[in-house]
């Protein structure tokens, strides 16, 4: 396939790397002007990519989006002249709310929506550290692109494991469960997701989970809150070692997700009548965080 990844960051250069070592033709888009970029996957053959290649995305078979939620449809924007109609646009970051918005931009388009597991860490502009074998998981979001089911092969060959799943909207609530429970908390302490492990952080944690139980029985998600309580350590656990992407943003001075995570969940919170205190107040000092840079 033809292929471009919009926002070769760490999840981005991974996938750009797996789709080329198995035999696509991958080029990107980035912020840089630079016209190639350099990607190499721990120790692993450095390859270099064509960036900002006007003709290869005006052949794109596929549009990978892997830039953070809050610029998505700003980054999508500009390449519209170039797309063509069958292009399939497959949405991969953290957090939920963004379908809606660009499937209204691409009108003829197959929109369709990932989650990972993998664990990416970008040590420099061309060093990418696979820190954590992951799953992925696809779903369609509108028509066209529920009918892309064949992109389950396509990715899995190069990034195993991947799977099609036609309830994708279910798999992006526990992932957004799990961001919500880890990503402002790691954030706002400066800590690494193993540290939330430690006595002080377990009532609030607590609190967080409970509230995302209620939201999500009420969206339809069915889910004890044992075992979202389950889950969410399970990953703590499993990322002991890990920053989450929102403890590196607060921590370099760079806008979170957290519109797209804890101010989603309180969005649906709100349209159910669901009060969410521990929640409201994790994104408010993540707000107050953000602002603080502006302010100075």
């Amino acid at each position: 396939m033809n292929i471009v990844v919009l926002g070769p960051g760490a999840i981005g250069s991974l996938w750009a790397h797996s789709l080329h070592c198995a035999g696509h033709s991958v080029s990107l888009w980035s912020r840089s002007d630079g016209h190639t970029h350099t990607i190499q996957v721990d120790d692993g053959r450095a390859i270099v990519l064509a960036n900002h290649d006007t003709p290869a995305l005006e052949q794109a078979d596929l549009l990978l989006v892997t830039v953070k939620a809050p610029q998505v449809t700003q980054a999508i924007q500009p390449l519209l002249k170039h797309l063509h109609s069958e292009c399939i646009v497959l949405l991969m970051h953290n957090g939920m709310g963004t379908a809606e918005p660009t499937s209204k931009i691409l009108t003829g388009n197959p929109l369709v929506l990932a989650t990972t597991t993998h664990g990416v860490y970008r040590q420099s502009d061309s060093l990418i550290l696979h820190t954590g074998l992951g799953t992925t998981q696809l779903g369609g979001y509108n028509a066209k692109g529920k009918q892309c089911q064949f992109l389950e092969d396509v990715l899995h060959h190069a990034l195993p494991n991947v799977s099609w799943n036609p309830n994708i909207q279910e798999a992006l609530w526990h992932k957004l469960a799990i961001n919500c429970a880890i990503n402002p908390m790691t954030a706002i302490h400066q800590i690494t997701n193993g540290e939330l492990n430690s006595n002080n952080y377990s009532k609030e944690l607590d609190r967080v989970i409970n509230e995302v139980s209620q939201v999500m029985n009420a969206e339809g998600i069915t889910t004890s809150l044992a075992t979202l309580k389950e889950t969410v350590y399970k990953v703590i656990n499993a990322t002991a070692k890990n920053h989450s992407s929102m403890q590196q943003d607060i921590f370099y001075h760079r806008t979170s997700e957290i519109d797209f995570i804890t101010g989603y969940l309180l969005e649906r919170a709100k349209a159910h009548n669901i009060a969410a205190p521990s929640n409201a107040a994790l994104y408010e000092q993540i707000k107050r965080i953000e602002q603080s840079w502006k302010s100075s």
